[in-house]
């Protein structure tokens, strides 16, 4: 099923609210997961979005297909998202998940 605009990014907050502490998804993954696969940079803003901050959506667990840290700049501190999934017990070094494929977590399987 597809969904646009407002009722998109609402998707994205209830799917990144049912990431489990100690896992992470992609963007790619949350768009896919919505039916819209070539919408991941929309799930990208959508975590940007000042919503996200009111609906407190853990936003940090979600990286990009590699691993990589890459919305990191929209946090409250440079090494916020870092910090905040070691704390969760996800190893990170030089802002990519180690061993991404054992802290990843399908939404589409776990709806």
């Amino acid at each position: 099923m597809k969904y646009s605009g407002k009722d998109f990014y609402n998707k994205v907050f209830e799917l990144v609210k049912k990431i489990p502490a100690g896992k992470v998804t992609t963007y790619g993954a949350i768009a896919e997961c919505l039916g819209s696969k070539s919408s991941a940079r929309m799930v990208g803003w959508a975590l940007n979005s000042t919503k996200r901050k009111d609906a407190n959506v853990p936003a940090h667990r979600v990286v990009n297909r590699n691993g990589m840290l890459t919305g990191k700049n929209h946090f409250d501190g440079i090494n916020m998202m870092e910090e905040l999934l070691v704390s969760e017990g996800v190893k990170v070094e030089k802002n990519k998940i180690v061993n991404f494929s054992d802290f990843l977590w399908n939404p589409c399987s776990n709806k």
